[in-house]
């Protein structure tokens, strides 16, 4: 039988009866805080790589802001605030929010703009394009194509290459917004974890409820943007399968695969947010994403591995992506843990997700039947597969 995970009160599964890029065995069981332990995570399938959700995160963001604009003001009327206003006028982490705030309603402004301009622009390029559809009926019906149809043909397509473009570039600036949004927001929640100012929907981690974990989660899931590069540009590190470079540092706030090892001496690979790097010791302290797990770990740069911050797109990046039967680690479902695994089918569309097999003793085979992941969930294992 399979390396059986400890239950959960939330009533989540546990991962693949087998051991992952070290060796792990016996039940999880109770254990002291140190233990690590298997844990609800996102489901793989479902996704979606389109962009303008993003926006929407971006929007509902704005009523949580409001809430904690609330809170500063509070907290500037009363340097003692309690609860529910925790910061003194014109600290450091304060006037970073409120700038936050303000930049971050700008961008939204200017994002409504570009997405009013690209329907402006898609509205008038659809009278060209009708145009060269009627042209091309005439010549059908004429049975010729004369001198005449030819050079008025060469207009309506340079327009129409031109108009494409132009939509073009007034996408990848609305594009452009929609990433500085999300970085803007991620280091604001960032300086209000430091500061001790939550919301609702990010309360402390000592509180965190696990359907909201599942539901951030799930959003980093289907928000990671699609890697959209011009012709002749190649996917960048951290794109899909693309590892990161020799160099790379991973900031405060990204999220990795961390190998942590328990008070029992057992290893794991567990789902982390990086709160600090140090140079002077090449390691970085992460948190253990899970919040029952309230661990803060401190790790070399070979006990990291930097998530993907980009999906690759399967019909012009192909080469960016993991291929069949490649060996990878997979965040297993409802659990915050990665598994190795192999690629059972790699995404054919950009909302697609990967289809992979554990590694699980409790099958003949030694595999489980397909599950999805998420390309943002699936990072490579440069450990050779088993025998």
């Amino acid at each position: 039988m399979g390396r059986e995970l400890e239950p959960r009160r939330n009533g989540g599964s546990g991962g693949p009866g087998s051991s992952f890029c070290a060796p792990i065995s016996g039940p999880r069981r109770g254990g002291s805080r140190g233990a690590v332990r298997a844990r609800p995570g996102p489901p793989g399938a479902g996704q979606s790589s389109d962009a303008w959700p993003a926006l929407a995160l971006g929007v509902s963001a704005c009523s949580r802001r409001a809430r904690d604009s609330a809170k500063l003001q509070r907290a500037d009327r009363d340097p003692k605030a309690g609860p529910d206003g925790i910061l003194s006028p014109g600290t450091p982490c304060t006037m970073a929010l409120v700038s936050a705030d303000s930049r971050i309603a700008e961008l939204l402004t200017e994002l409504h703009q570009l997405i009013k301009q690209t329907q402006e622009e898609r509205s008038r390029s659809e009278h060209n394009l009708v145009n060269i559809q009627k042209t091309h009926e005439r010549m059908q019906t004429e049975n010729k194509i004369s001198p005449y149809y030819r050079t008025k043909l060469r207009g309506l397509y340079t327009t129409a290459k031109a108009d494409a473009e132009a939509e073009c570039n007034i996408l990848r600036k609305a594009l452009d917004k929609i990433a500085e949004i999300k970085s803007l927001l991620e280091e604001r929640r960032i300086a209000a974890k430091i500061a001790g100012l939550y919301n609702d929907s990010e309360p402390p981690r000592k509180t965190m409820r696990r359907g909201v974990l599942m539901t951030l989660l799930q959003q980093s899931a289907m928000t990671l943007p699609l890697w959209i590069g011009k012709p002749g540009d190649k996917p960048p590190p951290l794109c899909g399968a693309i590892p990161a470079s020799g160099d790379y540092v991973a900031k405060p706030g990204d999220k990795v695969a961390a190998r942590v090892k328990a008070v029992d001496g057992d290893e794991q690979w567990i789902l982390a947010e990086v709160v600090s790097y140090s140079h002077a010791t090449n390691k970085y302290e992460v948190d253990d994403i899970d919040e029952e797990g309230k661990e803060r770990h401190t790790l070399s740069r070979r006990r990291i591995i930097p998530l993907p911050q980009w999906k690759a797109n399967p019909e012009t990046d192909p080469e960016a992506l993991f291929q069949k039967e490649q060996l990878v680690l997979a965040l297993y479902p409802q659990t915050t843990c990665f598994y190795r695994a192999l690629i059972h089918t790699p995404p054919q569309r950009p909302q697609d997700d990967y289809s992979v097999l554990f590694e699980d003793t409790s099958y003949a085979d030694g595999y489980s039947p397909p599950l999805n992941v998420a390309q943002r969930y699936v990072v490579a294992c440069k450990e050779p597969k088993k025998k």
